[in-house]
């Protein structure tokens, strides 16, 4: 099914006459375009709107002359019309409003006057053959940033000093970094989001980012150690473990639907299956101490699995499962499909130990922990 076909089906069951996005990542998602100027407002400076036949822009003054031209890239300047408004007379919310008519139902993923709000998320799953490919250039690119700043470290840098590196090597390939965490070894050890602070590296540190391209996100984490402390391995495959268990499962949840099933698996069963491995690695109830992760996509996560949690797996989908263990963590953005899980952030070039699943038929190579010289 193509975004069209989704939007045309989300007009329907919502009995709506058009569905408006203003939110970046929806505007992306649709778009293929970028709507952001300040990082700070969860609403870009322009809407996309459908009415089961015609797209249209609408934005302010300033901005649509170059939004029409360079942020569009999905879209053939034919098939949009533009509605502009002065950039002192209205709020972008307002002039959506304005352009709907006023004995239209209309729905928008923003607070709009006189419209419902819709939810993207589910148009969002799962990814298109575009998307994917799309995809796999920022997975393997956001790798090839980090990896290049990974394998630089020296003991006696800073957490801050490798996070503004790592912003510069995503940037030079025209790569957001909404999320950089680096941790050296002491923060690591206290906590499970190591943001950047004036700390050394130490012994050993561990390196997050989530990056953002045309919409699209894509995490993952490395280890790199100097003088790595003697559990460090047995941790880090510990979280691998149960990293290649939630992909195990996903990938069981996806095809259920897909085989005959009842519905699709949830996020809850992708879960239950988590803490279990947590238990047979030897950390039982080490999964209350950080989130876990979830689907990927328009969003860092589209949804973050929690006991119980209703939301159906889809395949093909990006999946970014992050568990960690005392320490250590192991996390890539992967592609699951209803028979393959296909690493998306991957340059090949980084060290990589195989492990199993737990109580699944899987095995995959994850990424290890590099050593370099102090």
């Amino acid at each position: 099914m193509d975004k069209r076909e989704r939007l045309e089906a989300t007009l329907e069951s919502h009995d709506l006459d058009s569905v408006w996005f203003a939110r970046p990542n929806s505007f992306a998602w649709l778009t293929g375009g970028n709507s952001v100027i300040d990082r700070e407002s969860e609403t870009g400076v322009a809407a996309v709107g459908y009415d089961g036949d015609d797209v249209t822009l609408v934005t302010n003054s300033i901005e649509a002359d170059r939004i029409v031209t360079e942020e569009l890239p999905d879209l053939e300047a034919s098939e949009v019309s533009v509605e502009q408004f002065p950039w002192y007379a209205s709020s972008l919310a307002e002039a959506v409003a304005d352009s709907v008519g006023s004995d239209e139902r209309a729905a928008a993923d923003i607070d709009v006057p006189g419209l419902e709000r819709v939810d993207p998320t589910p148009l969002r799953q799962p990814l298109t053959e575009c998307d994917r490919e799309r995809y796999r250039e920022l997975g393997e690119q956001t790798a090839a940033a980090v990896e290049s700043v990974c394998r630089e470290l020296q003991s006696g840098d800073t957490e801050h000093e490798v996070a503004s590196a790592l912003r510069i090597a995503l940037s030079a390939r025209e790569i957001e970094a909404p999320v950089v965490l680096v941790g050296g070894s002491e923060r690591v050890q206290q906590y499970r989001h190591y943001t950047p602070t004036e700390a050394e590296l130490g012994d050993y540190a561990l390196v997050s980012v989530t990056a953002e391209r045309a919409g699209l996100h894509a995490s993952c984490t490395r280890t790199v150690a100097f003088d790595p402390p003697s559990w460090l391995t047995e941790r880090h495959e510990a979280a691998a473990r149960v990293e290649t268990t939630a992909l195990a499962a996903t990938r069981a949840a996806a095809a259920n639907g897909d085989d005959g099933g009842d519905s699709a698996g949830t996020a809850g069963d992708v879960f239950a299956a988590v803490q279990d491995a947590y238990g047979a690695v030897g950390y039982e109830g080490e999964w209350e101490n950080h989130h876990q992760g979830g689907a990927a996509g328009f969003a860092g996560r589209e949804w973050i699995a929690t006991p119980g949690h209703d939301a159906p797996v889809e395949a093909p989908m990006a999946y970014a499962w992050n568990p960690t263990v005392q320490g250590a963590k192991s996390e890539d953005t992967v592609l699951v499909t209803d028979d393959d899980s296909e690493v998306l952030t991957t340059t090949g070039r980084w060290p990589t130990t195989t492990v199993d699943a737990v109580e699944y038929d899987l095995e995959l190579e994850r990424h290890g922990i590099l050593e370099l010289d102090e």
